[in-house]
C-alpha cells in the first residue's frame, strides 16, 4: 500500500471484529511511528497500549459507569471551543448529521445518540487500545507533535491492513483509565484509539472534506489563487 493509499483509506471506523491483532505487528507500527517530527526532537508522546484482560477489564469500568449515570470526569481540557464560528460550526453539524443519520437516528433523538456514543467505551468492539498522554507542563506546539505521531500510527496500521478510531471521548472518563493504566500525575490524556480489523458489516460513512478552494491558497508571481479541485 503506497502512502496516497493509506491516507485516502484512512478513516474512523466504528466496527471492529474481534480478530486478534498480534503483538509485533503494533511494535513495528509504533517503532516506525517515532520516527514523526516533533520540535526539537521532544517527542512529547506517551503510549500506553491495552489488549486482552486489562482492555476488558477498562471497558467493563466504563461501561458500568455509563450504566449508573456516573457524570463525566472533570474535564483537562478544552475540546472544542465554547461557540464554534463558521465554516468549523457547519462541518461539525455536518458531520454529526452524516454520522447519526447512517445509523437511521433523528437529530431530536437525543437517547438514541447517547446510546450510540456509549460504543466510544468499548472501544466499537476493538481488540486492542492505545492511549496517548502528553505532559502537562507543554504547550500548543507539543500537542500539534502528538497529533503528527497519532496520525503516523493510524498510516503505517493501515499499512498493516488494520483500520483505527481516535477518541477523545475517553478523556471524559480519564480517571477510569488512569486506575487501569497509573500514568504519572504529570501526564495528561489526550485521546484513545481503538485498533484492529474492520467489520465491514457495520456500515461506516466516510466523512468528506472541504474543498481544496476551501482550504489552500497558492501565490505566485500571478498574485493570491485558491487551490484548484484535485483532478479526478
Amino acid at each position: 500500500m503506497d502512502v496516497y493509499e493509506a491516507v485516502t483509506s484512512r478513516r474512523a471506523v466504528r466496527g471492529f471484529t474481534d480478530r486478534h491483532v498480534p503483538r509485533e505487528v503494533l511494535e513495528r507500527v509504533l517503532s516506525a511511528a517515532a520516527w514523526a517530527p516533533s520540535a526539537s526532537n521532544l517527542q512529547p508522546w506517551h503510549a500506553y497500549v491495552l489488549t486482552g484482560g486489562p482492555l476488558a477489564e477498562l471497558k467493563k469500568r466504563a461501561g458500568e459507569r455509563l450504566a449508573l449515570g456516573d457524570p463525566f470526569d472533570e474535564p483537562e481540557y478544552e475540546q472544542y471551543p465554547p461557540a464554534l464560528k463558521s465554516p468549523y460550526r457547519e462541518r461539525r453539524s455536518a458531520f454529526g448529521e452524516q454520522r447519526y443519520g447512517a445509523l437511521g437516528i433523528p437529530r431530536e433523538d437525543v437517547e438514541a445518540r447517547q446510546r450510540a456514543a456509549s460504543a466510544n467505551w468499548d472501544c466499537f468492539g476493538a481488540p486492542a487500545a492505545l492511549f496517548c498522554y502528553i505532559d502537562r507542563d507543554l504547550g500548543p506546539a507539543q500537542w500539534s507533535d502528538v497529533g503528527m505521531y497519532l496520525q503516523t500510527a493510524m498510516l503505517l496500521l493501515r499499512a498493516e491492513g488494520l483500520h483505527s478510531c481516535t477518541q477523545m471521548a475517553w478523556a471524559k472518563f480519564h480517571r477510569s483509565v488512569a486506575e487501569t493504566l497509573s500514568p504519572p500525575d504529570d501526564l495528561l490524556l489526550f485521546c484513545g484509539m481503538s485498533i484492529g480489523y474492520e467489520d465491514t458489516t457495520v456500515h461506516t460513512p466516510r466523512t468528506g472534506r472541504a474543498p481544496l478552494t476551501e482550504t489552500v491558497t497558492f501565490i505566485n508571481d500571478q498574485g493570491a489563487e485558491p487551490g484548484a479541485q484535485p483532478r479526478p
